[in-house]
């Protein structure tokens, strides 16, 4: 495997991990609270409730299966 697929793949995992609708989530919520700004919409609190919600989501989602 060449360095690139190497470093690319260190990057897939990192910011991905196990859970690809976990990462989804944050980029939407990323997005959404970029969109609200430059609408002059005071949105700080978009992500931090997005991340919440996306923890229990997937928590959920993780006790389930097990």
């Amino acid at each position: 495997m060449n360095p690139i697929t190497r470093f690319l793949r260190f990057w897939y995992d990192f910011l991905v991990g196990d859970d690809w609708t976990v990462a989804v989530g944050v980029v939407l919520a990323l997005a959404v609270t970029a969109l609200l700004v430059t609408g002059h919409v005071p949105a700080w609190w978009l992500v931090p409730v997005a991340v919440v919600a996306l923890l229990g989501v997937s928590l959920r989602r993780a006790t389930r299966g097990a």
